[in-house]
Order: structure tokens, then sequence, then C-alpha cells
């Protein structure tokens, strides 16, 4: 994908992943940011023109300091649509990157095409807390995030050398200023009152859940399609919270069905 920096209203530097042509699809990662490879932007980019947008404090965007709420997330997304020069784009979000599209649905709901949340976060069921991501210990991400627990450690690491001790110190760091930022709207629980504003959110959405997820489980995709009756739910087999790079031929088909 072609990569350039843009610059928000506000003063943000955000280094934007690009490719394609065709309706404008803006992808909002999740707390872990863009991996190395992510095949399945490519995929989408046969279909639609890809934007994906790198939050403050990930890869080489800058600007964390301008952002400290969900407000903040949420309007730091549409100015970057904005910068992009983008009118009514499908947004698809993954994880915290669909919490903060389904903000930003709410808050300008016909400012987009379609949405598209990717097991996103904002929801909260007693009955079934999700885990603390902020008290994992390195090793367990993976346990938690993939349904094939080898595949998402290779996937974590970059395929970096676990002997290779400054290559690991240097993933190591960039986790914590991710997971630094990260924590501005998900610790100590990912829950900011998201369910009194969905009432707002009229753009036609589809769900989609992985089968296997045990970090944000499958009990979530039900209270958010209760709570967006016009919502369709797609799940996919052998994927945990990670269905977009587990499983990137279902999740690019299952987006492309529904987007057309």
């Amino acid at each position: 994908m072609n990569v350039r920096k843009i610059e928000t209203k506000r003063g943000a530097r955000v280094r934007v992943f690009e490719a394609g042509s065709g309706a404008p699809l803006v992808f909002l990662h999740g707390a872990g940011g863009l991996f190395a490879d992510n095949p399945f932007l490519d995929q989408l980019a046969q279909r639609y023109r890809v934007f994906a947008p790198e939050f403050p404090a990930y890869g080489e965007s800058t600007g964390e300091e301008l952002l400290d709420d969900m407000l903040d997330f949420t309007l730091h997304g549409w100015d970057v649509v904005q910068a992009l020069g983008l009118e009514k784009p499908c947004l698809v979000g993954h994880s915290m990157g669909g919490m903060i599209a389904a903000e930003m649905a709410c808050l300008a709901p016909n400012d987009l095409a379609k949405l598209v949340l990717v097991a996103p976060a904002g929801l909260w069921v007693p009955e079934r807390p999700i885990p603390d991501i902020f008290s994992f210990l390195p090793h367990e991400f993976a346990h938690y995030l993939f349904h094939d627990r080898a595949q998402g450690e290779a996937l974590l690491t970059g395929g970096l050398d676990m002997k290779n001790v400054e290559a690991m110190a240097e993933f190591y760091i960039a986790n914590s200023k991710r997971l630094s930022m990260a924590g501005k709207i998900l610790f100590p629980i990912p829950n900011r009152q998201l369910a009194k504003r969905l009432y707002r959110l009229t753009a036609p959405t589809l769900l989609v859940w992985g089968a296997s997820d045990i970090l944000i489980p499958p009990v979530y995709a039900e209270r958010w399609k209760a709570k967006i009756p016009h919502a369709s739910l797609v799940m996919i087999d052998k994927a945990g919270h990670m269905p977009p790079y587990e499983q990137p031929e279902a999740f690019v088909s299952a987006v492309a069905k529904f987007l057309g």
C-alpha cells in the first residue's frame, strides 16, 4: 500500500496507508495497531479505495497529547476523514477502532455511507466482563486474541527473533506506547456509555465476530445487534478477536457482500 502523512486541523500528524480505487473505505485499527502485513487491506483495496490511518502514538503518527477522552478520539476520526478529502465514506472499525467508528456514526449519522464493526469494544455486559488487557503479561495476548495461538504469536511479534533482546525490547516499548494511548478510552474498562448514544446510529451496519472470540465474546455481538435493530451479524469460524487477520478471505467476503 502507499503511505502518506496528513495533518488534521487540530495539529495531529497522521500516517495513512492507502490503495485501490472506487468507493472510499476508512479502516480504524484496534488497540494493537496495524501489523507489518495486513493482507485483508490489500484484498479490500481490490474493490474499494482503502484508507487505513494510524491513531496518534501508533506507527509514525503523532499528536497523542491532543486526545484525552472519547470525544477527542471521535472528533479526531472525523478530522482525519476531512483531511483526506472524503465524503460519506464507509467506516470499518476493529475492536477499539470499532468503538470509535460507532461513536463517529452516532455523532454525525449522515456523514457516512455504511458502517462495519468488527468485534467492537464499547458495550458492557456485567455477567460477561471483558478481560483487562492492561493486566496481560506479554505471552497472554495471543491466547486472548487468536483462535490459533501460534499464528497469533507470529503476527504479534512480526516474526521477531524472541532471543534478540534488543529487538524484543524495542517491540515491547512500542507496545507500551500504544497501550498507553488506548488506555485513555479503554482503561479501566472499555465502557464510555456508548450504549446511550446508539439510538442516533442510522447507517446500515454490519457486525462481524469471530466465533472463538474470548476477549469480547459473542454474547456482545447479540447485545450490539439488540441495540442496533437494523444491524446484521456475520460470525466467522476459526477466528478469535482478530478475524481480519485469521480469516482474511472470509472477512473480506462478508464486508464486500454488505458494502456491495
